[in-house]
């Protein structure tokens, strides 16, 4: 019985590559890996996700099987948040940081599962709201980085997953992801140009383009525009000290927890400016709640194993910094909050506005920085 599983599974990974090597295209691949990963895995259902880093939302590509009330084949805009599932952080982070390769794991409506950090009831709770009774997880790599996942399922009243389905849907996702990768060059080629290569998050061009059309919004409707600007503390020591490697590795990680806290934000933008700055362009949020969402990454970025933390600055349409006319204005709000934040090691996001109107960050905004602080000078010369 074990040798004629085997034997089925083993023709099940053959087809599924077949399959993936005539896809033209990254939907083309998602499409097939779906489809062939629930047959192999005697599923009612699949689907296959993609982590949006810059949105912090896990975006459904594709579903496929028996499909709950509500779910489509190829949605426009299913989507959750990675503050509500954060086991696709600790892909890379979180329990395999200290070797080995990222596995896959079994959820259960009775939510008796064992992703990283225990169970999921989030994801118990869904099995139990559309009908079916357990689902294995399984994280897709590319290049080294947590992609998505694959998430097969069954009915309820049909044999349960175990670790033996785990295992075979680690190696089925290792296809998938090897499939994925070969059609997605171009369209890499195409992201690049707004995205951080090192990070994955948005990068400068990004924000600018966010910026220039919210602004637009806020000027014309209204809109409430806020930017979080972070300065990571720290990086140049952790790099001189423990290398550039290591130096790396702490700007992906500190890139990962920004996209955790802007996925509090719908709709945020969160990118990498340049070395160790950071920004979180948010729209249509009032102030108050991005700045719960800087002092979530104030305090987890002062829980990271290296580093000294990070200096938030945030200035939001929503508070009394008057007139903001451009992008360069919020900017330089932003920057000065976040200079004073650096300055008084602040341990909470600095809000521009926030001491009413002789407020020393507006009035350090509006004039220009004294001609000896070189720190003052670096943080205006990212940000023409």
């Amino acid at each position: 019985m074990v040798d004629g599983t085997a034997d089925l599974r083993l023709r099940a990974v053959v087809e599924l590559a077949q399959a993936l090597a005539t896809a033209q295209t990254p939907l083309d691949a998602v499409r097939a890996g779906a489809r062939r990963a629930r047959v192999a895995m005697d599923g009612s259902f699949a689907a296959l996700s993609a982590w949006e880093r810059e949105t912090g939302r896990l975006r459904v590509l594709v579903n496929e099987g028996e499909l709950a009330p509500g779910e489509e084949p190829e949605p426009a805009d299913e989507s959750y948040s990675v503050h509500d599932f954060p086991e696709i952080v600790e892909f890379l982070h979180g329990k395999w940081a200290g070797g080995g390769e990222p596995h896959a794991w079994v959820e259960t409506a009775e939510g008796t599962g064992a992703s990283p950090g225990g169970s999921s009831w989030g994801r118990a709770a869904a099995l139990r709201r559309r009908g079916r009774g357990s689902c294995v997880v399984a994280p897709i790599v590319l290049h080294g980085r947590a992609w998505g996942e694959l998430y097969v399922a069954r009915g309820v009243g049909a044999p349960g997953f175990g670790r033996r389905d785990a295992d075979f849907a680690t190696v089925l996702a290792a296809v998938i992801a090897a499939g994925i990768a070969q059609t997605e060059r171009l369209a890499e080629v195409q992201q690049l140009a707004f995205t951080d290569p090192l990070t994955g998050l948005g990068n400068r061009r990004a924000v600018d383009v966010r910026l220039d059309e919210a602004l637009e919004r806020h000027r014309e409707e209204g809109v409430v525009v806020s930017l979080v600007v972070c300065d990571l503390n720290g990086l140049k020591a952790v790099n001189d000290r423990l290398g550039h490697a290591v130096g790396d590795g702490l700007l992906e990680r500190f890139g990962s927890l920004l996209s955790l806290c802007g996925a509090m934000l719908p709709g945020s933008l969160a990118a990498r400016l340049g070395g160790d700055e950071f920004c979180i362009v948010a729209v249509g949020q009032k102030s108050d709640e991005v700045v719960a969402a800087a002092d979530e990454l104030c305090r987890r970025a002062a829980e990271l194993e290296v580093g000294e933390g990070v200096a938030c600055g945030v200035a939001s349409t929503d508070d009394p910094i008057g007139p903001v006319r451009s992008a360069r204005r919020l900017f330089r709000l932003a920057d000065a909050a976040q200079y004073r934040a650096k300055a008084e090691r602040a341990v909470h996001p600095v809000v521009a506005g926030r001491e009413g109107p002789d407020d020393p960050v507006v009035r350090l905004a509006d004039s220009p920085p004294p001609v000896d602080d070189s720190e003052r000078r670096r943080i205006r010369g990212h940000h023409p």
